[in-house]
């Protein structure tokens, strides 16, 4: 989308006013308007804004030139015009909002709702109108409102911008930016039409079309699965909304604790209590380091602990039996049945039954192998002292741990009652309530982010068994499915889809990617340039931009200055990436089609010193294709001292009055 002109009518102070905008003919693509404050510069970039979304951020909503008002006799009418003609693609749109305004017999002004009209002139000259009920989605087509603001902005939209980079906010609207602006957003599209977690997409419509006349059980398991879905569509829709309550609450902690360093007295005592916390997580971490050590250490020696009462009651028993000498070395009991089978001992005696030498080598079987009592008692009690003394080891061990965590005990006591006076200090009367209140409220986010962390535990857990369960359904629904024709084919059509949805998932995440680190470098190559300090930008996959010093290891706190400058070079990074991807000789360097776009800015420079100035004026025409700037005339001097040949178009206001404002 370039600009080509603009003319308004009876548009607040201008009466009948008109701009055509600098094309790039000549390397000339900027248009630069001068006028001091008050003058009509805010109105006249606004005018743009009411043509296209009928929109404007003014308070009083009443658009009528007020001279033309107080004209106005009862019963007549006078109307409020802009018409807007811009290139986007390859034909010409001309962008016309009209508004009526009648003044009734009482004297009072009304205006009736807007009419807008879009008129279309191809590349062969033709001109075709676009219906009014389908005008606002043309526009959205080539510009979305919520895309808007990144090219028609103010000074005072920068610095709000720039705030919500440096607390790491709005993040999603950067994305979208991204994705709006650098040709993601067809691809998105395409995977939701895909998207199995919607019913009215493909792989969903599918889902709702077995038929389920062949077999009970498949209309069972659908069922089991449409219900699954619902539950996790649920549980996603709660998860997000938990991550906002995270992000925005973690956002609003880092921005009230900055806040609250402005206090000499609440910031020391916010570092100490900082420092405490620090010193109580640590030894809450040694302490459960050394009851899991505790517990590995009575795991291994679990059978030596509890058989320890059992083998003392066993000595006892044993301990006034005496077996020493009664085993015969190297024999076994199996000798001793073949001497009283044969009835004669080696020795040569008869071995009667029941005669004394048949009974006293009988008595021997008791303490042969494997029946060798003495042998047993002897490893019994060797077993016994090694048990003894692993069980003394293992209460050595655990005294020892214990007396570890009740020094750790002492330690967190201590440090939770110094932290507690801290806080006191904090909430209590004896600091101001500015300080108190800053400190409320950072520990009620502190309590908002554990409680969304704790039901956002639960809910991915409660989530996961939706899953299985969802996943052994399909599984037994293939199953049968695969047993009827019908189903089949839906079966074998909805797996195509499927495979669809995961090669275009996976094309967009690697093209969002490569993107992402496109668009850093380029962003990071016009930070540079237009602040010169040293430091450097990194955005991570959830688009969060951060600021850090090239030699030094982590985030910078950036000031007013660093973040406007932040805005600027991601504004003019994505609009120089879709620039370059246009003009790529090879189609395989090509990213994603996009569209050329202006920069529109109403005071840009005001927060900036004179040499960035001059760095930003140098760094806007060679980013963007057409630059449009609404300038107040200290800073219109620098501007085109410094953007002189880029300036194709030059024009200042000149105020008659308060109710009129002329162009020359």
């Amino acid at each position: 989308m370039l600009l080509e002109s603009i003319k308004l009518e009876n548009f607040r102070q201008f009466r009948n006013e008109s701009i055509d905008f600098a094309q790039g003919i000549d390397g000339k693509n900027v248009t630069i308007i001068i006028g001091e404050n008050g003058t009509g510069k805010t109105t006249f970039a606004q005018a743009f804004f009411w043509c296209m979304y009928g929109e404007t951020e003014f308070s009083d909503k009443v658009m009528l030139n007020k001279v033309v008002a107080a004209d106005l006799k009862p019963g007549q009418e006078a109307k409020v015009q802009v018409t807007l003609k811009l290139r986007h693609g390859n034909v010409s749109y001309t962008l016309m909002r009209e508004q009526i305004y009648k003044k009734d017999y009482s004297g009072k002004v009304k205006g009736d709702n807007t009419i807008f009209d879009i008129a279309i002139k191809d590349v062969d000259g033709n001109t075709s109108y676009v219906k009014k009920s389908l005008c606002e989605n043309e526009v959205k087509g080539i510009l979305p409102r919520e895309l808007s603001r990144y090219f028609f902005f103010d000074g005072e939209r920068i610095e709000k911008m720039s705030k919500d980079i440096s607390t790491g906010k709005k993040a999603t609207d950067f994305a979208e930016a991204v994705k709006g602006l650098l040709g993601l957003n067809a691809m998105f599209a395409a995977i939701q039409h895909f998207n199995p977690k919607s019913k009215n997409g493909v792989i969903g419509s599918y889902e709702s079309s077995y038929d389920a006349g062949s077999n009970s059980k498949v209309q069972e398991y659908t069922q089991n699965i449409e219900n699954c879905q619902a539950q996790i569509a649920e549980i996603d829709k709660r998860l997000e909304e938990l991550d906002a309550q995270i992000e925005s609450a973690s956002a609003r902690k880092i921005e009230k604790s900055e806040e609250i360093k402005q206090y000499a007295e609440g910031e020391a005592l916010q570092g100490k209590k900082e420092e405490l916390q620090r010193k109580i997580d640590l030894a809450q971490g040694l302490k459960s380091s050394v009851i899991k050590a505790i517990c590995a250490d009575f795991n291994s020696n679990m059978s030596s602990f509890f058989s320890a009462s059992l083998i003392i009651k066993a000595m006892e028993f044993l301990s006034d039996r005496d077996f020493t000498g009664k085993d015969i070395p190297h024999m076994h009991d199996d000798t001793i049945d073949y001497l009283l089978e044969q009835g004669v001992c080696i020795c040569g005696t008869h071995l009667d039954e029941g005669s004394v030498p048949y009974n006293k080598v009988k008595g021997l079987i008791d303490y042969l192998p494997p029946k060798s009592l003495s042998t047993t008692y002897g490893e019994f009690r060797t077993e016994s002292k090694h048990r003894a003394k692993t069980l003394a080891d293992l209460r050595q061990l655990v005294a020892d741990k214990l007396a570890i965590i009740s020094q750790q005990d002492d330690d967190i006591i201590d440090l939770s009652d110094e932290l507690r006076a801290i806080e006191s200090k904090l909430s209590g009367g004896d600091v101001r309530g500015r300080v108190r209140a800053i400190n409320d409220e950072i520990k009620l986010c502190d309590k908002i982010i554990k409680e969304c962390n704790v039901e956002r535990d639960a809910k991915n857990r409660a989530k996961g068994g939706y899953e299985e369960s969802m996943a052994r359904a399909d599984s037994l629904r293939r199953d049968l499915t695969l047993l009827d024709d019908k189903n089949k084919k839906i079966e074998i059509y909805k797996a195509y889809a499927e495979r669809i949805y995961q090669e275009l998932l996976q094309i967009y995440t690697e093209s969002e990617a490569e993107i992402r680190v496109k668009l850093e470098a380029t962003i990071n190559d016009i930070f540079k340039k237009i602040y010169d300090g040293g430091l450097s930008l990194t955005i991570d996959d959830k688009y969060h931009i951060s600021v850090y010093a090239n030699d030094y290891d982590g985030d910078v706190e950036t000031s007013t200055a660093q973040s406007i400058s932040v805005i600027f070079a991601f504004i003019t990074g994505i609009i120089k990436m879709a620039r370059d991807n246009r003009n790529a000789s090879d189609e395989n360097a090509k990213l994603l089609s996009s569209e050329p776009y202006p920069l529109v800015m109403d005071a840009p420079l005001s927060a900036f010193d004179k040499r960035r100035i001059k760095t930003v004026c140098e760094a806007l025409p060679n980013t963007a294709e057409q630059v449009i700037i609404f300038i107040k005339d200290t800073d219109g001097n620098l501007a085109e001292e410094y953007m002189g040949d880029k300036i194709g178009c030059r024009h200042s206001f000149d105020k008659k009055n308060e109710f009129e404002t002329v162009l020359v």
